[in-house]
């Protein structure tokens, strides 16, 4: 019997190399398939939503669109046809997110920040009702929408034209 039981242990450890081995050679390949131009869009740790959202785009049911930022630069990312403002949002929260992590490694960046002193627009209308929809907006598949800066008022928690902070203005009326 102590024998059989010592078997089983092994045949249990076993069991247990060989998933951590089917683990090793799914993340290598699943690595190799992520070097593949062909599938540049998928992020480097993608998510079962991640790969949906992408399915769902090479089946039309999806639109991709792209965030041109104050700098001048963009990217592109997926998003249901269904989405609303605040599921952009997330997307452009992952998308950047990731970026910087692959370049700079580990950043922390304030969210709560950004979206106090910028919003999403699409021609000239500002994106921000989280809860509408982007197509009652016209964003449809290839839609470029804009990082402009706007700063949410304190009173109405609207956002308003954003103010340039003048520190020396008030300096030279003193002297």
């Amino acid at each position: 019997m102590e024998g059989s039981s010592s078997e089983g242990g092994a045949e249990g450890l076993g069991d247990y190399n060989s998933s951590n081995i089917k683990r090793a050679r799914l993340r290598s390949t699943l690595s190799a398939l992520l070097q593949d131009p062909i599938l540049a869009d998928v992020p480097k740790s993608p998510t079962l939503p991640d790969v949906d959202t992408l399915i769902s785009l090479e089946l039309g049911s999806a639109m991709r669109v792209s965030v041109l930022k104050l700098d001048g630069s963009s990217f592109d990312f997926a998003v249901m046809n269904s989405a609303t403002v605040k599921d952009l949002k997330l997307a452009v929260k992952r998308k950047v997110t990731d970026a910087e992590e692959s370049k700079m490694g580990h950043r922390q960046i304030s969210w709560k920040h950004v979206w106090a002193n910028f919003c999403l627009s699409y021609h000239n209308q500002k994106l921000l009702d989280d809860d509408s929809k982007l197509q009652d907006f016209g964003i449809r598949n290839n839609s470029q929408v804009h990082f402009i800066p706007y700063v949410m008022s304190k009173n109405t928690k609207r956002h308003s034209k954003r103010k340039k902070h003048r520190f020396f203005h008030g300096l030279s009326k003193c002297i």
